[in-house]
């Protein structure tokens, strides 16, 4: 499903990326780890369209999108969901889902609120927020929500998009175990509706859970992608992230 060759990027002559390889097939969870600096979210960006990179080829199904807008990449079925919160904080919950909905629709369509495409809409958004249990906040703003349940909801939203990859940037940051464990479980969910998803994520318990792969980053390369279990005893992680000693 997903091609990285060869991919460099660079700022102001430092190298943030140093030729970065790997293929993720369809259907596949894979975790991306590795210590700060290393280039996690740079290769992100790069999948994504938030940077265009200097060297290499990004291919998503077979199409070639290095240098494609991100708006274009997600109308693909690529979703990104940031490390900082990206949801309409003054909208309310089924708002936020009602928005993506209409966004992947027919262009030109007018979604007045009477119409039975809007009634529709908020029908389906519901059916989205059950599976993450945030019904109960459906006329809440997004801005309310425990920040566990904004990363749930632009999770969630993101599915309600159209999304078939799901880049997920740190997705249990600063939320609470039980969001975390919540979180996981809406992973499993995408897994089980076939969904191809990567998780960056400093926490290799958390990842291993339902990571069938972790590719392991250090200095702008890969150097580790290999299952959970080898890339635990490998003693090149100990080496990436506290060197020699």
């Amino acid at each position: 499903m997903l091609k990285v060759e060869n991919v460099g990027f660079s700022i102001g002559g430092t190298n943030i990326l140093n030729g970065i390889s790997f293929e993720i097939t369809a259907g596949e969870t894979v975790g991306v780890i590795g210590p700060n600096g290393s280039g996690k979210t740079t290769l992100f960006n790069c999948i994504s369209g938030f940077n265009f990179p200097q060297a290499g080829k990004v291919i998503f199904k077979d199409h070639e999108i290095t240098y494609l807008p991100a708006f274009k990449r997600a109308r693909h079925g690529l979703g990104r969901v940031f490390q900082n919160f990206s949801i309409f904080k003054e909208m309310t919950v089924t708002e936020n889902i009602v928005t993506a909905l209409e966004g992947k629709q027919k262009l030109g369509s007018t979604f007045f609120p009477w119409s039975k495409k809007t009634k529709e809409n908020i029908n389906t958004a519901h059916e989205y927020l059950k599976k993450v249990g945030l019904q109960s906040k459906a006329k809440d703003k997004a801005g309310s929500l425990s920040g566990g349940q904004m990363r749930l909801l632009e999770i969630i939203r993101t599915l309600a998009f159209g999304a078939d990859m799901f880049l997920l940037d740190e997705p249990t940051a600063g939320v609470s175990p039980k969001m975390k464990d919540d979180i996981s479980a809406l992973i499993r969910v995408l897994q089980t509706e076939g969904k191809t998803v990567v998780v960056i994520e400093h926490d290799i318990n958390f990842i291993q859970k339902f990571c069938g792969r972790i590719i392991v980053l250090d200095v702008g390369q890969v150097v580790l992608d290999d299952t959970p279990e080898n890339v635990r005893k490998n003693p090149l992680l100990q080496k990436v992230y506290f060197g020699n000693n």
